[in-house]
């Protein structure tokens, strides 16, 4: 999952700022890279899985319980309007989004599965409770689905025909709709975008950079495409080292507690 924070923060500074190229410094503390909301829900998911264990049927509860929680101890990480209500709210329901929020936090679903099956369980699991739109609820699987298959040694071509089957079109290409490519907070309008980011990569980094040059939500794109890409590729050890470094003991814990149990990157070798 570690894959999603850095996309998240290599993207943090470009959000409102696109970048129309691939040319950028990656990770710079100095230009306003950081986490974001991204990484804490992210980061609360994680720890969600981490509180079940095996057991999956306490997991919507953990998530609401976590996403509160860290969410209120970051409450500047940016994040929407509704969601911010829905972590103070006394009484936390799903109000039927189709915000990219519901993409961006499931790459720990992925790696902390037994199955495919499982994969897309959990994914509805920790998003029905605040993003239970249809949308919102078919991108989550998908990137659970890909996140999964990319770490159990699925081909990039498998990967993309079960995406392309089950969940998306994909009809275009980056350089195509680089010019004109606009913010879009939609799991409609950015989700296929950060699948393309990684299914033109040709590894962890140029799929990072693939996800940021196309402008949009730049943090959120990255984040969905680096949570695949990690699973695929696994992240360079000097990538790795910096980003480790713009996170805070809290998080560092969670992360490292979540990798000693489910392990990081690619657990089986390329087809």
């Amino acid at each position: 999952m570690l894959g999603a924070i850095i996309g998240d923060i290599a993207g943090s500074r470009f959000e409102w700022q696109n970048i129309k190229t691939k040319e950028f410094e990656l990770l710079t503390a100095s230009r306003g890279c950081e986490p974001t909301d991204d990484s804490i829900m992210t980061l609360a998911v994680a720890r969600a899985i981490l509180s079940c264990g095996p057991d999956r049927q306490a997991l919507a509860h953990e998530a609401v319980l976590w996403m509160r929680r860290l969410g209120r101890q970051y409450p500047d990480a940016g994040y929407g309007g509704h969601f911010y209500d829905w972590l103070y709210t006394k009484d936390p329901r799903p109000y039927q989004s189709y915000g990219n929020g519901a993409a961006m936090r499931v790459s720990p679903c992925g790696f902390a599965a037994a199955s495919l099956k499982d994969a897309l369980d959990m994914a509805v699991q920790v998003t029905s409770v605040s993003h239970d739109h249809p949308e919102g609820l078919k991108a989550a699987q998908a990137v659970a689905a890909a996140v999964y298959m990319a770490r159990t040694g699925r081909s990039m071509q498998e990967i993309r025909d079960h995406i392309t089957t089950h969940y998306y079109s994909l009809n275009f290409t980056l350089d195509s709709i680089r010019p004109t490519y606009a913010f879009d907070v939609s799991c409609q309008g950015s989700v296929p975008q950060a699948f393309q980011a990684f299914f033109e990569s040709i590894g962890f980094e140029d799929a990072l950079r693939n996800a940021i040059s196309i402008g949009g939500d730049s943090d959120t794109i990255a984040a969905i495409t680096g949570g695949i890409a990690e699973a695929y590729y696994g992240i360079p050890r000097d990538i790795r080292l910096k980003a480790l470094t713009f996170l805070d003991q809290t998080q560092l814990d969670i992360l490292n507690a979540f990798e000693a149990r489910y392990g990081a990157g690619p657990d089986a070798p390329r087809p």
